[in-house]
């Protein structure tokens, strides 16, 4: 986590009247830190042996107040469990059919379907998302 995401979510949660615990600050600087777009479980798993008296529903509440504030985006996919990010810049996801593997990429031309779908609708759009499915290189060796 660089100094600079460190500040920006102190001054956010400040602003909001919540102090950074150890606990938040590790979920944070955990999501931070990670392409990988884990769930809460695998969070849980990750911080349980430094955090050992930390439990799901404390990942959960924390995950859920960071999202409020808009420190990290939720994401759902279909029937899986929910997967947290902290990348707040504008981004999109390519999803592994096989493993499930998330990764991010970045493509500044998608900005012009916001204004098609304004223009012909009349919508005043907010945002999109959009999600690419396929294989990713490691399950194609596999096969």
């Amino acid at each position: 986590m660089s100094a600079e995401q460190i500040q920006t979510a102190l001054k956010i949660l400040k602003g909001a009247g919540v102090r950074m615990t150890p606990q938040r600050h590790a979920i944070l600087s955990y999501l931070m830190n990670t392409k990988s777009h884990p769930t809460v479980d695998e969070i849980y798993k990750s911080l349980g042996g430094k955090f050992p008296s930390m439990s799901v529903a404390t990942i959960y509440n924390n995950l859920k107040m960071f999202k409020d504030l808009d420190l990290v985006k939720e994401l759902t996919y279909g029937d899986s469990s929910s997967r947290f990010d902290a990348n707040m810049e504008e981004h999109y996801h390519v999803v592994c059919l096989k493993c499930g593997t998330i990764e991010d990429f970045y493509y500044s031309g998608l900005h012009q379907v916001e204004e098609e779908a304004s223009t012909s609708t009349g919508f005043k759009v907010i945002s999109h998302r959009m999600e690419v499915y396929g294989v990713c290189s490691d399950c194609q060796v596999q096969h």
